[in-house]
């Protein structure tokens, strides 16, 4: 038996390990490290060899992303309180300057393993018929047509710029990659030092034509760039050159008394595109002339310039997950479509009426929900339309069905929130689009992001009014939602519509919300249902009654929180929680956290819904505990700045969907876990030996969920514990 298989292993002995005071603030890990933690789980899923090929370099890829997200916001964030000098010690009590200490070395170390692991990879790639190509690997006739691609393609599309008196530093933008160089005039020597912006609208890796029939070639951009930098720069010869690439400043600013909201965000992100260079990477063999100039001309200081041997860009590497080569892919998934609503013909709003609803993206598909409103804006029984939009596509089939709901006459209501980082000005494109329709949007509090996933329509029905409501754990994101797992539940339950239509009125009219029955909103009430149910736990541990936690959650680091958990283990409360990302618990250590423990899940599918259940005096799982789901992380900024929803889950099909198979299959994983110990340190998990791995994703893509089963019944639908049955 593995440690990683929460429901069945005992809870590990605690240990004690030497320099943490339980009671001061190394009880806390670092949020900054735990993020860095959680980069380098991804990153070791591209060395996962029961993970197929390309879907590797796709962990690559988004372990390149996501740091260079965490740079421009973050590390950007705390090098702004240092040089203000405002910075205050950090909860586990670090300042600001030792965090960018600490996250430096980190970071570089991460950087480092990435180009380790880009070069096996594209080894691996090459064996399998994949080639990544270098400019000695091209034949003459090949870069003889390659020369025309170029000229067609990509040569109208690129600007060299000269560097002199003249012609100052360019900017780059955010992200912003581009080839510097030294050149000479051929006919008398003159030196010119220029740059060529590598333009994003361009993909960065060309397929090449010909070759073996079974082989693909890739070539990068830069090689192509260089191959003809005689047709960019005639009369001149390359000296040296290096490719670099920058990130800049992306947190975003806005006057909290801006009276025009979209503007004031308009003229915020044309700030951000402007922000300060955060990271400066270049290739290692740079030219140390070259490296210092483009360094001053960016205002970065020298020890921050990374020098990278290898590949620029990590992110970039997305790219190579060719879809033509599915047998170097995972397997394709279909999710799943509900048997209640196939039994109902398609009518959404009848299977609903039969009972609550709980689907699980992206095992069953997300179009339900897209349905849900399709069938709102065209239904003549609807009179309004309520809706949160936080995250959305591009061309959102969400923002096509509220916009014709209002053009035919239907009372609309859009809360787009403009805040949602690197989202703003796609809200601002789209809140437009809605007020040409005739929908009222609005935009939530300055101060508080509204974060929360709601979706109420209102329909008459017999000479009375029916809500029906949808809470999400994710956002209405069409595409995200193919591989983030998420929960969508439906129902028309009159409270939980009620409490829906007091969210809104809060949101829209400032209109505090009293009475609430089945759900809580941060930042007002949600953060205290929690502790308020950490210390029943208590209390039923102290009487001699089971205590028991279960969560579910991206993020905990709240430290209000986190003590409170504290406070509950030591009070004999059993928890364990699944903490995809950053975590600021220690677990396992006597007298502190002796009766928690902690896994997170990196595999397939990205892990997103936050579930938390209180065993209420019963144990786990049971019919008696009591079961929320949310939009919400245990995070300051959730709870204290943002408005969120925690759904208490009363309907007993729903509430052992939960429990039975989305907690237990989550707990019992044992494929795709790594478990957390009191010293910060994340361990992959290792199955016995000659035991299968129990793998979460694998359950639920072969198995029903309960609540979408129609006719059928729920006979078949396995159930990973017996509490319910």
């Amino acid at each position: 038996m593995t440690a990683a298989d929460f429901l069945a292993a005992p809870m590990p002995e605690a240990i004690d390990p030497p320099g943490i005071d339980i009671d001061g603030p190394a009880r806390f890990i670092n949020r900054e490290l735990s993020w860095l933690a959680f980069n380098w789980r991804v990153l070791e899923e591209a060395e996962n060899p029961s993970v197929p090929l390309l879907e590797r370099v796709r962990f690559l890829s988004i372990s390149g992303s996501n740091l260079d997200e965490f740079y421009t916001v973050r590390v950007a964030g705390l090098r702004n309180l240092v040089r203000s000098g405002r910075g205050r010690r950090s909860d586990d009590g670090l300042t600001p300057a030792e965090q960018l200490e600490r996250i430096d070395a980190g970071a570089r170390a991460l950087m480092r393993h990435q180009q380790e692991t880009w070069s096996a990879l594209r080894a691996e790639m090459a064996e399998a018929g994949v080639q990544v190509l270098d400019r000695g690997d091209l034949r003459a006739d090949e870069i003889g047509r390659l020369e025309g691609v170029f000229l067609n393609s990509v040569f109208p599309v690129l600007t060299p710029l000269a560097i002199d008196p003249a012609h100052p530093f360019p900017f780059l933008p955010n992200r912003g990659l581009a080839l510097a160089l030294r050149l000479e005039r051929v006919s008398d020597g003159h030196p010119l030092d220029a740059l060529l912006p590598v333009p994003s609208q361009i993909a960065r890796f060309h397929r090449l034509e010909g070759g073996a029939r079974d082989t693909i070639r890739m070539l990068p951009l830069e090689v192509m760039l260089e191959l003809f930098l005689d047709r960019l720069f005639p009369g001149y010869r390359v000296n040296s050159s290096c490719l670099f690439r920058v990130l800049r400043d992306s947190d975003l600013e806005v006057e909290e008394e801006a009276e025009d909201l979209v503007r004031e965000f308009e003229v915020a992100l044309k700030r951000r595109r402007r922000g300060e260079v955060i990271r400066l990477t270049m290739t290692a063999d740079a030219d140390p002339a070259l490296r210092a100039r483009i360094a001053d001309e960016l205002r970065v200081a020298r020890e921050e310039v990374i020098a990278i041997d290898g590949m620029i860009g990590v992110a970039d590497l997305a790219e190579l997950v060719l879809h033509d080569r599915p047998d170097l892919l995972w397997p394709p998934y279909q999710p799943r479509m509900p048997e209640r609503v196939q039994d109902h013909d398609g009518d959404i709003f009848a299977a609903v009426r039969q009972k609550d609803m709980l689907l699980h993206h992206p095992y069953e598909t997300f179009d339900i929900v897209v349905r849900f409103l399709q069938q709102a804006a065209r239904d003549p029984d609807v009179l309004a339309i309520k809706q949160t939009l936080y995250r959305t596509s591009r061309d959102s089939p969400i923002v096509a069905a509220l916009c014709e709901a209002a053009e035919d006459g239907k009372s609309v209501t859009a809360l787009v929130e403009l805040k949602a980082r690197f989202d703003e000005a796609a809200n601002i494109r789209l809140s437009r689009q809605l007020e040409r329709a005739g929908a009222q949007v609005v935009y939530g509090f300055v101060d508080w992001k509204t974060h929360a996933k709601v979706s109420m329509v209102v329909r008459r029905e017999g000479g009375e009014l029916v809500t029906y409501s949808h809470f999400g754990t994710g956002n209405y994101h069409p595409i995200t939602a193919n591989f983030y797992t998420d929960l969508s539940l439906f129902t028309c339950d009159p409270a939980l519509g009620r409490d829906a239509a007091k969210l809104f009125n809060f949101v829209t009219g400032y209109a505090r919300p009293e009475g609430l029955e089945k759900l809580a909103i941060a930042p007002l009430t949600l953060k205290e249902t929690l502790l308020e149910n950490l210390r029943a736990e208590m209390a039923h541990a102290r009487a001699g009654r089971p205590g028991h936690v279960w969560a579910k959650l991206n993020a905990v680091i709240d430290p209000e929180i986190i003590d409170a958990l504290y406070e509950a283990s030591r009070a004999g409360v059993r928890i364990e929680l699944v903490v995809r990302g950053i975590c600021g618990i220690r677990p396992g250590i006597r007298g502190l956290s002796e009766n928690i423990r902690i896994k997170s899940i990196v595999g397939r599918f990205l892990e997103h819904s936050r579930i938390v259940c209180f065993g209420n005096g019963h144990g786990l799982p049971s019919p008696g505990a009591r079961v929320y789901i949310s939009s919400a992380d245990w995070m300051q900024r959730n709870l204290n700045r943002r408005v969120e929803a925690l759904v208490r889950i009363d309907n007993p099909t729903v509430h052992a969907q939960i429990l039975d198979q989305i907690m237990a299959a989550n707990l019992a994983d044992v494929a795709q876990s790594w478990v957390l110990d009191g010293h910060g340190r994340w361990t992959r998990a290792r199955p016995a030996p000659g035991a299968p791995a129990f793998s979460c994703h694998r359950f639920f893509m072969e198995n029903p969920s309960l609540s979408g089963r129609g006719r059928a019944g729920t006979e078949d639908a396995p159930r990973l514990t017996d509490a319910h049955a």
